[in-house]
């Protein structure tokens, strides 16, 4: 992967500091020193020492990310929505996991990237989940295409500049909703569940913010519109369980299997900048059919 540069500040400044502000970590560097990259300025290799002047030209390139890793390809659909050499944005079915487990290392949406990658004959084939979902949640997940990307894009999101939001149909104490609501309590891992999270005063925070579309009393269930503050396991599931309106679907926190046999949650809408070029990307996807059904008659 090549980066191009151009220096024009007046002031002289040394190569390894210009790198730094341009996102480039030392495991960066190194990598890029010891596994075949390349530094070069004006077309000459030079070392992280060399001092920049107005003009000069840094042209940076990043080693292949090739056949290293364990991943392992699964033949199955990936349904891209948007892609570049940075960035794939997949639309995720419910029922498949994002990434493989300990004893299920194959099948997961990361190992059919995996499969996409070798078929198009891509240099990086490393997979680099940005954003994941819950096995039963759908909608958008972003994988970065190279080590670099992804650094960026991680950067994003602890500074919480990912837009994630969710369409949720929850059911139980419905009438306890507010028409709006930032929900912020700590979760932890639940002490006799590898699985399962709680609200835990000694747990990570957690903030979940809401906007009630729709309520119906007489069914107890409603249609919640969800942004994440924060990304912890399970969050939304834990937030409105401990609400008392669990996710419908959802039997692991108490919800109703009654309407849909999946957690009635999907991840619509997604907005966050372009790691390279800076660009606001946006993406809607719409909810797929078991829940989309359920919203029409919520709604109607």
């Amino acid at each position: 992967m090549r980066f191009e540069y151009h220096y024009q500040k007046e002031a002289p400044q040394l190569l390894r500091s210009f790198l730094k502000e341009q996102g480039i970590s030392k495991g960066l560097l190194a990598k890029v020193k010891f596994q075949g990259g390349h530094i070069l300025v004006n077309g000459q290799e030079e070392n992280v020492l060399y001092s920049l002047k107005w003009g000069d030209q840094v042209t940076f390139i990043i080693p292949d990310e090739g056949e290293h890793e364990t991943m392992l390809p699964s033949e199955g659909p990936v349904d891209i929505v948007f892609e570049d050499e940075h960035v794939l944005v997949v639309n995720k079915p419910a029922g498949i996991a994002s990434i493989p487990a300990q004893y299920h290392p194959t099948g997961t949406l990361a190992n059919r990237v995996k499969a996409y990658y070798l078929r198009q004959g891509y240099a990086d084939q490393v997979i680099h989940i940005v954003t994941r979902l819950d096995r039963d949640t759908s909608g958008l997940m972003v994988f970065a295409k190279h080590g670099f990307a992804h650094a960026k894009m991680d950067k994003q999101l602890r500074a919480h500049q990912f837009l994630k939001k969710y369409q949720a149909l929850v059911g139980g104490a419905v009438s306890r909703l507010q028409d709006h609501e930032m929900i912020d309590r700590p979760i932890s891992r639940q002490r006799t569940s590898l699985m399962q999270r709680m609200v835990d005063p000694a747990g990570q925070p957690a903030q979940t913010e809401y906007w009630l579309e729709q309520r119906d009393l007489q069914q107890a269930e409603a249609l919640v519109d969800i942004r994440l503050h924060t990304g912890r396991t399970h969050q939304i599931r834990v937030h409105f369980a401990d609400l008392g309106c669990p996710l419908l679907g959802d039997d692991m926190y108490g919800g109703s299997l009654t309407r849909i046999s999946r957690q009635a949650l999907h991840c619509y809408e997604l907005q966050f900048a372009h790691p390279f070029t800076g660009e606001l990307l946006h993406f809607i996807q719409e909810a797929p059919a078991d829940m989309a059904e359920l919203i029409a008659k919520m709604r109607n």
